[in-house]
């Protein structure tokens, strides 16, 4: 069976400690992407998002 690859590098994983990662530098490497916002979901801006009824106000018209 083979290890796993750094979801970051790609490199083979060297460390448990800091898993899926390989190191503290790709674990610090992808912080900074959810901070920024790198993997954000595109969606609707928030504006057109609050002018659609919701669920339950459709349901009850």
């Amino acid at each position: 069976m083979s290890k796993a690859k750094c979801p970051v590098c790609e490199t083979r994983m060297a460390q448990a400690e800091f898993r899926p990662f390989c190191s503290k530098r790709c674990a610090d490497v992808d912080l900074s992407r959810w901070l920024k916002g790198g993997y954000a979901i595109p969606g609707r801006p928030a504006d057109q998002a609050e002018e659609t009824p919701s669920y339950k106000e459709e349901r009850d018209e």
